[in-house]
C-alpha cells in the first residue's frame, strides 16, 4: 500500500506525532511504501513565513488573543459556513500539496493535523480525487471543531473523554477509536537510570528536576529557572531549550545554585524524562503524553489558553499534575511536592493514563477500518497481507 503521512509545522508536537506513526507503521508493514509530508513544504516562502511565525508571535505574545479565537471557532453557531471557508481557502492557499496528492494517490492518508483534512474535504466537495482512506490523530485531550470533517473516516483520540466529545458534536462512534497520543517507540522501552545520571554528571542521591520550553523553547523558561534557583534543599535541574539557541546561550553563561544543566534541541527526551523526579512544562498533548507514558509527574506552568488549557484540566482532574500560574509560586509548590506522598501518588496516576504504544494502535486501528475496494485485487493487496497485524488492544 501506498501510505501518505500528512502534518503541518505548527508546533513540534505535530510533526512528533507524524513521525511515531511512520515509525510504527514501518515497524508492522515494512512492505508498504511510507512517506511523512509536511504541507508547509509545497507552499510559498511568504505563506510559510506567515502560518509559522504569526501563530508563534501570537502564542508567545497575545496568549489572550489566542484563546480568543480558540474558543470562538469551537463554538461558532456559524460552524458549517465557518467551515466551507475554510475548506475553500485550505483548497487555494495550498495548491503544491494538492497537486502532490493527486499525483501520488495514496491508498491511506493520516493526519496529525486539521490543514490537510481540510484540503481533503474540499476535494471531495468539488468531486475531485483521490479518494484515499482518512484517519487523524487528534494531538490534544480534546479536538477543536476544526477537526470535524465528513472526509475523515477515523479519528484517533487521546482519551474516553475525547471520543464522547467527538459523539456529541456529530463524529459517528464507530469512526472514534481511543488510542492515546502517538508518541515514538522508545518512550515504551527499558531505560537505564543509573547509566544515563552518569553519562550526564548527576548524582544519584539528589533529587531531579525536567524544565521543558517546548521544541520552540517558548515560555518564561529563564524566569522560572530563576524562581527554582531559589529553592531550599540539594537538588539537580535539567532544562531543554529546544531551538532557542539564544536562549540556551543566555542561560548556559549564568551561575546557579543548584547543579543545572541546559540543553537545547534534543533527541532522547525519554532518557531526560525517565531520570526525572517532576517535570516542569507547558501542558503540549505531545509532551504529556510521553510524561504519562514514563509515569512522570508534572508540575504545568501558565498554559496558553486553548488546547493547553483543556490538556491541564484533563491532568489535573485525574491527579497526574499540578498546576502553577505565577512564577513566583513555582519555589514553595515544589518544595512541597519533592519526596512527598503526593509526588509519588501523582507517578500512579500519570502510569495509569499512559499509553505508550499509542502508534502502534493508531496503526492497528486504521488497518482494521481500512476497507478494500475490491477485496483481493484492490492495488495489489490481498485480504491477508492488509489485515495481517493483531488485533487493537489496550496499552494499559
Amino acid at each position: 500500500m501506498r501510505v501518505m503521512i500528512a502534518t503541518v509545522t505548527a508546533g513540534a508536537g505535530h510533526l512528533a506525532a507524524a513521525a511515531a506513526v511512520e515509525e510504527s507503521w514501518k515497524m508492522l508493514r515494512p512492505e508498504d511504501a511510507v512517506e511523512t509530508v509536511d504541507l508547509l513544504d509545497f507552499a510559498s516562502r511568504l505563506y510559510r513565513q506567515v502560518y509559522t511565525r504569526t501563530l508563534l508571535k501570537v502564542v508567545e505574545d497575545i496568549p489572550e488573543l489566542y484563546g480568543m479565537v480558540f474558543k470562538k471557532t469551537d463554538q461558532s453557531r456559524d460552524l458549517r459556513k465557518l467551515n466551507s471557508f475554510r475548506r475553500t481557502f485550505a483548497h487555494q492557499t495550498n495548491r503544491g500539496f494538492v497537486k502532490y496528492l493527486k499525483g501520488t494517490k495514496p491508498d491511506i492518508l493520516l493526519c496529525s493535523h486539521y490543514l490537510p483534512l481540510e484540503i481533503l474535504g474540499a476535494l471531495r466537495i468539488r468531486e475531485e480525487g483521490p479518494h484515499p482512506f482518512c484517519g487523524c490523530m487528534v494531538t490534544d485531550f480534546e479536538a477543536h471543531a476544526f477537526w470535524l470533517e465528513p472526509a475523515i473516516d477515523l479519528y484517533c483520540v487521546a482519551a474516553e473523554e475525547t471520543k464522547a466529545s467527538l459523539i456529541a458534536r456529530g463524529a459517528s462512534a464507530d469512526k472514534v477509536v481511543v488510542t492515546g497520543i502517538p508518541i515514538a517507540a522508545r518512550f515504551s522501552q527499558p531505560l537505564d537510570a543509573v547509566e544515563i545520571r552518569k553519562r550526564y554528571g548527576l548524582r544519584d542521591d539528589l533529587s531531579t528536576l525536567l524544565v521543558l520550553g517546548g521544541g520552540f523553547g517558548l515560555g518564561p523558561v529563564g524566569e522560572i529557572l530563576q524562581a527554582l534557583d531559589g529553592l531550599k534543599g540539594h537538588l539537580q535541574i535539567l532544562v531543554v531549550a529546544g531551538r532557542n539557541e539564544e536562549l540556551r546561550a543566555k542561560l548556559a553563561v549564568r551561575d546557579w545554585s543548584h547543579p543545572t544543566h541546559i540543553l537545547g534541541f534534543i533527541s532522547n527526551m525519554q532518557e531526560l524524562m525517565g531520570i526525572s523526579d517532576l517535570i516542569i512544562t507547558k501542558p503540549g498533548g505531545l509532551t504529556c503524553s510521553e510524561a504519562l507514558a514514563l509515569g512522570k509527574p508534572m508540575c504545568i506552568f501558565n498554559p496558553i489558553p486553548g488546547q493547553e488549557t483543556a490538556n491541564s484540566d484533563f491532568l489535573l482532574e485525574r491527579g497526574a499534575a499540578v498546576k502553577v500560574n505565577r512564577v513566583e509560586d513555582l519555589p514553595f509548590r515544589v518544595e512541597q511536592l519533592l519526596g512527598s506522598t503526593k509526588l509519588r501518588d501523582m507517578a500512579r496516576a500519570s502510569k495509569i493514563l499512559g499509553r505508550p504504544d499509542a502508534a502502534r494502535d493508531v496503526c492497528r486501528a486504521t488497518l482494521e477500518k481500512f476497507p478494500l475496494r475490491d477485496p483481493g485485487k484492490a492495488q495489489g493487496i490481498s485480504v491477508r497481507s492488509a489485515r495481517q497485524v493483531l488485533p487493537l488492544k489496550s496499552s494499559r
